[in-house]
């Protein structure tokens, strides 16, 4: 139940330091672990990374 908590916030936005303080966890690392890819976090990911990319323009496989 502590796991799927700690998935729901980070899939909400909540920072990984503030999951960290909420967790009680002494060390960032921990708290790493709940930041696995889940269907909703790779969905987002996905379309982050596609708008990002879509602000570039390749030539000749040159990077303009």
């Amino acid at each position: 139940m502590r796991h799927s908590y700690a998935t729901h916030l980070i899939e909400a936005g909540v920072s990984l330091q503030d999951v960290q303080h909420i967790l009680g966890h002494h060390s960032i690392l921990t708290t790493n672990r709940y930041t696995h890819l889940t269907s909703q976090t790779e969905a987002l990911a996905t379309q982050r990374i596609d708008a990002l990319m879509n602000g570039f323009k390749l030539s000749w496989g040159a990077l303009k």
